[in-house]
């Protein structure tokens, strides 16, 4: 499969760099943005990008020429400046061989490629865009999706019922391309998405991880953090730092709350290793009243207080209050509190994250939120599970 990348727009947004640049030149953490979805295309396993290129394009050339990649063949398409989408994409079909991977240069999220690729060809798909749930609200919805499929898309989106946003790398069958008017006014998006749409052929993989951005000033500075490469643990509690209750008891006082051998120095040994610490359990005792949330603040109190006396922290504590029964998304085996930690310090879960538990449960979080799991028991510790950790880093 090729990569397609829509890198020909003017950028307003972020004048005044582009007023000399091209938005995809845009320098985050030390390289062009587009140097980063380069490097994602390859990581996916493609092997040939076509750029589609309109403003400034002879920079992007040049940035290219300049820095010559052995992992990937990139070509150039230039069209005019006033080109829309979907005329740059018809200008270069004859570069296009099959089904293809569509970018923009201005977005990126770290999306399952092989589950995306796998469901647009089981789903005999036009199009199926990957889209973020936007529980969080980031930005405004333009999709309507229900069990996968796009039922709405609305570009202005004003649209009822809206729960999703579109975030690009849309797989595309070539004969989309086929059907596209040879006209320089023609918007992909709407012509293509509102075809496949009534054929009932629009879907969508969501993903619940944010995207990031350098569409404006504003997404800038959390797409700096993003790629800064801050590396993080999730460590669930009961079980795992201290000495896990009988089935269905919890720690109801901070003396109940019972260090586990190593676990303090392991999570100083994450500190100063630079790791960020984060606890992340489930407290359904609140919920059927055995505990409030008042109390657990006490027991995490203690839990951080004992950790200053070794000059070690948790950078944040996540938990969810719920009942089994309640469906809620933060109680693990979902992975909501992964994803609330991971949308606070723009994290990168599937390449800088990793989660540690002692429970089939924290498992299968970890794997929903695409990070790494270890599972510790009564012969491998966290201090074990630690200790290995930190050995690979080195």
């Amino acid at each position: 499969m090729q990569a397609v990348i829509l890198a020909g727009g003017l950028g307003t947004r972020l004048r005044p760099f582009t007023l000399d640049n091209p938005k995809p030149l845009c320098p985050i953490h030390g390289q062009p943005f587009l140097r980063h979805l380069l490097d994602q295309a390859a990581a996916f396993g493609i092997s040939e990008v076509i750029l589609l290129l309109g403003y400034r394009a002879q920079k992007i050339m040049d940035y290219l020429a300049a820095n010559p990649r052995e992992d990937l063949t990139v070509t150039c398409s230039v069209t005019p400046e006033s080109y829309e989408t979907g005329a740059r994409l018809k200008a270069a079909s004859s570069l296009i061989h099959g089904d293809f991977l569509l970018m923009y240069c201005d977005n990126y999220c770290p999306i399952p490629f092989r589950t995306h690729v796998e469901s647009f060809r089981q789903r005999q798909a036009l199009v199926q865009v990957a889209a973020y749930a936007n529980r969080d609200s980031y930005t405004k919805n333009n999709l309507r999706v229900e069990q996968g499929r796009v039922l709405t898309y609305d570009k202005s989106r004003q649209a009822q019922g809206l729960n999703a946003v579109d975030i690009g790398y849309a797989l595309v069958s070539r004969e989309m391309l086929e059907w596209l008017p040879g006209t320089p006014d023609v918007n992909f998006e709407r012509y293509a998405y509102e075809r496949a749409l009534r054929e009932g052929k629009l879907f969508a993989s969501i993903t619940e991880h944010r995207y990031y951005s350098i569409g404006s000033f504003a997404r800038i500075e959390g797409t700096e953090r993003f790629f800064s490469g801050r590396k993080a643990v999730f460590l669930d509690r009961d079980g795992t730092i201290n000495v896990c209750p009988p089935r269905a008891c919890y720690v109801e006082s901070p003396d109940g709350f019972v260090w586990l051998p190593g676990a303090r120095e392991a999570i100083k040994a994450l500190n100063d290793a630079g790791f960020l610490v984060f606890i992340v359990t489930n407290q359904p005792g609140i919920a059927r009243g055995r505990l409030t949330a008042e109390t657990l603040d006490a027991i995490h109190n203690k839990m951080e207080r004992d950790l200053r006396d070794i000059h070690a922290k948790i950078d944040k504590i996540y938990y969810c209050p719920h009942n089994w029964n309640e469906k809620c998304f933060c109680r693990k085996p979902e992975p909501g509190l992964l994803y609330q930690a991971q949308r606070e310090y723009d994290l990168n879960l599937p390449r800088d994250c990793v989660l540690i538990g002692d429970d089939s449960r924290d498992m299968d979080a970890a794997e929903k939120a695409g990070c790494r799991g270890i599972m510790v028991t009564d012969a491998y510790s966290l201090a074990d599970a630690v200790r290995d950790l930190l050995n690979e880093q080195v």
